[in-house]
């Protein structure tokens, strides 16, 4: 078999480039610090509750636990309109074509260009001759003409691997965008659900208002009455009246809460304010908390929050920017090359005799940049360290939140119980305490004492169960559940 000198030169030329380029400067990357690491070996959270719990995974879509439409509509619009989650699917796509340009400058640049010249030159022999007379001589030159067409070509060798560290770095810091993005849609859908386990509080507490405000006045009418027949004081109407007025006044705060959560609610979904008024204006019983919330474990956890996730590419990053830098050391090799025709009429400008070419290799060293380059590489080793820090800081951060989280919901659930039981005896005391007032042997004093506890633990009975919700929706929060994977958009 034969081979041609030309075609032996370009495979030989070919492999060398291939062998070079493998070569990439730079640490890689070996995943996650081990100190940050023994976080994933824990099998169960140090403060789960001895009841309530379950180490089965999440739901990601948690809210669902509430069986609550409307909630879930609201949280499926917060999702879908957000301003917070259009601005940071917008980075996503900014780093997504980052990532594409870096791509982009490993391979050839190649520019096409055209030009028609058209110059007329001075004549220079009226400088230098003479006719016979002693006149002056012309040539009497015409305008010169010319017409190019042609592609030229430059493709920089990445034979230290700059380029594919600069690669590595954009695609991590483009997954770091996308759990930028998964963390923020937790966020929105916990608020979310706060936002709306407030008004529903709110609503709840307002009805136990506006009841025991309209008993009160019936007492009061009662009272009066029997005042206008000498069967009761003066003084017993005015504590009537003081009672009322109380409890009257605690329904202009709730009223201005009620108000609050309901733009609250239009803005997380992308509404202006008081959008949702008339959607949200019946009141409804708080959402049913589930019997059993199940938490997984540690290790799950870790895999799923976003901010971790965010963390570690961003480490992962920072720890690929150090070899971009290192390259800088080495020698660049830029390939050029400009292939094209040229005449002096445009009609002849194809012409295999009008053909040119040039290739030729060009060499760069920045052999001497007094310890520039060292800087940098320096500067990019305290960012990686910086970023390793910052993720052991993010896990061991999680770790607090959730333990945390379980901690409080536990205690919650123990003391909504509590409530409950005060509740239940409040109620009790305040029916036999209208009987014997009713009776004739107890007086207004001791039955509007008895009411006013009542009214009391019912607030604090909805309170509660209201703070064991948003609870609950912490807890979610802190598992880092609640995100949708998003879809790689091709360039």
């Amino acid at each position: 078999m034969m081979f041609n000198r030309p075609s032996c030169f370009a495979l030989a030329a070919a492999a060398l480039v291939s062998v070079l380029s493998a070569c990439t400067v730079g640490p890689d990357y070996h995943g996650a610090p081990p100190l940050a690491g023994d976080a994933h070996n824990l099998s169960t959270f140090v403060r789960t509750p001895a009841a309530g719990t379950s180490a089965t995974p999440a739901p990601n879509q948690w809210w669902l636990a509430f069986n609550d439409p409307q909630l879930n509509d609201l949280i499926a619009a917060a999702l879908a309109h957000s301003p917070d989650v259009h601005i940071a699917q917008a980075r996503l796509r900014e780093s997504r074509s980052q990532l594409q340009t870096q791509r982009a400058n490993a391979l050839p640049k190649v520019s096409a260009d055209a030009a028609a010249l058209r110059m007329r030159s001075p004549d220079l022999s009226s400088f230098g001759s003479s006719d016979g007379n002693g006149a002056a001589s012309s040539s009497g030159r015409g305008p010169l003409q010319l017409y190019t067409a042609g592609f030229d070509a430059t493709w920089e060798i990445d034979l230290f691997g700059g380029t594919r560290r600069a690669i590595e770095a954009a695609s991590a810091d483009a997954q770091a965008v996308d759990a930028d993005l998964a963390d923020t849609q937790v966020s929105l859908a916990a608020e979310v659900a706060q936002a709306y386990i407030e008004l529903r509080d709110e609503q709840t507490r307002l009805e136990l208002a506006q009841r025991q405000a309209q008993t009160e006045q019936k007492m009061l009418t009662l009272t009066q009455q029997r005042r206008e027949r000498g069967t009761a004081a003066d003084v017993d109407v005015e504590r009537l009246t003081t009672q009322v007025e109380n409890t009257r006044a605690t329904l202009i705060p709730l009223d201005a809460q009620l108000t609050d959560s309901l733009d609250r609610l239009a803005v997380l979904t992308g509404r202006e304010p008081g959008a949702l008024d008339e959607q949200l204006a019946v009141a409804r019983p708080l959402p049913a908390l589930p019997a059993t919330v199940a938490i997984g474990d540690p290790s799950a956890m870790l895999q799923q929050r976003p901010d971790i996730r965010a963390a570690e590419r961003r480490l992962a990053s920072s720890n690929a920017q150090i070899g971009e830098h290192i390259a800088d050391f080495f020698p660049k090799v830029t390939l050029l090359g400009d292939i094209g025709f040229s005449a002096g009429d445009p009609g002849h400008l194809v012409r295999k005799s009008n053909f040119s070419w040039i290739g030729a290799p060009y060499l760069q060293w920045n052999a001497l940049d007094f310890g520039r380059t060292l800087g940098s590489v320096h500067a990019a080793e305290a960012s990686r360290d910086e970023a390793e820090a910052r993720y052991t800081k993010t896990v061991l951060g999680a770790l607090q939140d959730a333990n945390s989280s379980l901690s409080r919901y536990g205690h919650q659930r123990e003391h909504v119980v509590t409530l409950q039981k005060v509740e239940a005896s409040a109620s009790h005391s305040a029916t036999l305490m209208r009987q014997r007032y009713s009776a004739g042997v107890a007086t207004l004093i001791d039955l509007l004492d008895t009411q006013r506890e009542e009214f009391t633990a019912q607030q604090n009975v909805v309170a509660g169960q209201a703070e064991l919700l948003k609870n609950f929706v912490s807890l979610q929060k802190s598992l880092g559940i609640g995100w949708q994977a998003q879809q790689a958009q091709q360039g």
